[in-house]
């Protein structure tokens, strides 16, 4: 399976790069674009800088124990990506986290970059599109986009982990997320799955 991942500049920048783990630990090829905006995130919060060239962000990610063998990246004016053509694009994209201002113009049609055009090819030729918002609280605007985009055919998914599998760690809950979006993404293989089992829990891998 093919891909596309989009990381932008809302917090919860770790919920992107643990989906980049768990797809190239599923041997899933991954366009990957990163926004200006995200890479500020990621060097604040992950201690992550990735460099001004996306050639060079392999070298980087590597350092977290990704497996840049499935990983193209891109940048946010790199047009000549697979992603921003229907005739070539992954049959797959997820932005996460995705920011109140990248939801807006996706729900509006707006490509002003690539991430907005892929998630725009994906949303025309009906591709599984998730959305993984990280805003609290929530303004009637942001309410209306998150309905535009649904209706449009996306998948709004915030990262809003559960707690009925009582984590133990900060790493469970940021997987609860990843395990949903790979769920909505038909790759629930790929990671682990958490099943509420009536006041019981059950974790498996698939």
């Amino acid at each position: 399976m093919r891909m596309t991942l989009a990381i932008t500049g809302a917090s919860g920048a770790v919920y992107g790069l643990r989906l980049l783990m768990r797809l190239t630990q599923a041997r899933v090829e991954t366009h990957l674009i990163v926004s200006k905006a995200a890479r500020v995130v990621l060097a604040e919060e992950e201690g992550l800088v990735l460099p001004d060239r996306p050639s060079d962000w392999q070298q980087v990610l590597r350092t977290r124990g990704i497996d840049v063998r499935f990983v193209h990246c891109w940048g946010e004016e790199d047009w000549h990506a697979p992603c921003a053509s229907g005739s070539s694009a992954p049959r797959a994209m997820a932005v996460v986290p995705c920011s109140m201002g990248t939801l807006a113009r996706i729900a509006q049609g707006i490509s002003g970059n690539l991430i907005e055009r892929a998630a725009d090819v994906a949303l025309k030729e009906g591709f599984p599109l998730v959305l993984v918002p990280r805003e609290t609280p929530l303004s009637v605007i942001h309410l209306e986009n998150m309905l535009r985009a649904a209706r449009a055919g996306a998948c709004v998914l915030p990262a809003a982990p559960g707690f009925y599998h009582r984590p133990e760690r900060l790493e469970e809950l940021v997987d609860f997320v990843v395990e949903r979006i790979l769920a909505q993404l038909g790759m629930q293989h790929a990671g682990k799955k958490i099943v509420w089992q009536g006041g019981e829990h059950e974790r498996k891998v698939d």
